[in-house]
């Protein structure tokens, strides 16, 4: 049995991952961290991890970019593995996750859905087929409290594009201002706030009288509770190491 510890599990995100474990046989979370400890489920809660005196075999982490600091700091001294779902991460702050990953085992994923994982090499051989003559574009939605824009994993789709073409392509995050045609160099980047939306994640190849799409969309948060769950599960053995959900799958 897989003792996970959750960080943020009074969060929306801890409450799904609750959930989700409830109904497996493989996994149990031991204890949760959150910084309003109430006892919402069948483990104790702690306010940070000073107060945890227990032992556990793999972090999950849904919470808030703040917490990041503590809990690598946590999971290095006690060489805990630790499965990174927080959004909004700056690119300071996956450089300090990649750093602590020479101590113990990191896994760290923009997007933790199975299915947005396996559309990244469909995006990838488009672009390499189709830059020369279409223009590419990334829309995403999500709901009306999400606090970062563009979203993780319209970057990390963007930068897997970009990563087939040389990385010369650079992102065009609005035009409104713009006088002038289209770069044709340039990935658009636009972000849709509104309602309940999960996330919605579609790719546009615009070209002379076609368009080809590409698109993800989530109709519930329990897809990515499930797919940090399975990366708990498959980081758990690990001593060092960053990890992501392409090692996930090619394992699967």
């Amino acid at each position: 049995m897989v003792r996970i510890l959750l960080v943020g599990c009074n969060g929306r995100m801890g409450s799904v991952v609750t959930s989700v474990v409830s109904e497996r046989s493989d996994c149990t979370i031991i204890a949760g961290i959150d910084i309003d400890p109430v006892h919402l489920n069948n483990y104790p809660v702690y306010k940070d991890f000073s107060s945890f005196d227990g032992e556990a075999d793999v972090i999950i982490d849904f919470s808030h970019p703040s917490s990041l600091p503590g809990i690598l700091e946590y999971a290095t001294n006690k060489h805990i593995p630790a499965v990174i779902a927080t959004t909004g991460l700056k690119d300071e702050d996956i450089a300090k996750i990649k750093e602590a990953s020479e101590k113990t085992a990191m896994f760290f994923s923009y997007n933790m859905s199975l299915g947005i994982n396996l559309i990244l090499d469909l995006v990838k051989k488009a672009a390499a087929l189709l830059a020369d003559s279409f223009d590419i574009e990334i829309v995403e939605a999500h709901h009306n409290q999400k606090i970062d824009a563009p979203s993780g994993t319209a970057i990390m789709i963007g930068n897997e594009i970009r990563s087939v073409l040389d990385d010369e392509y650079e992102y065009e995050y609005d035009r409104h201002d713009d006088v002038h045609k289209r770069n044709k160099k340039e990935i658009g980047m636009h972000s849709i706030r509104g309602g309940s939306i999960v996330g919605e994640h579609e790719v546009i190849f615009a070209g002379r009288d076609e368009v080809i799409t590409i698109s993800h969309s989530a109709r519930s948060k329990e897809i990515f509770a499930v797919g940090a769950v399975r990366a708990a599960l498959f980081i758990k053995d690990k001593t060092s190491g960053l990890y992501d959900m392409s090692d996930v799958i090619s394992n699967s």
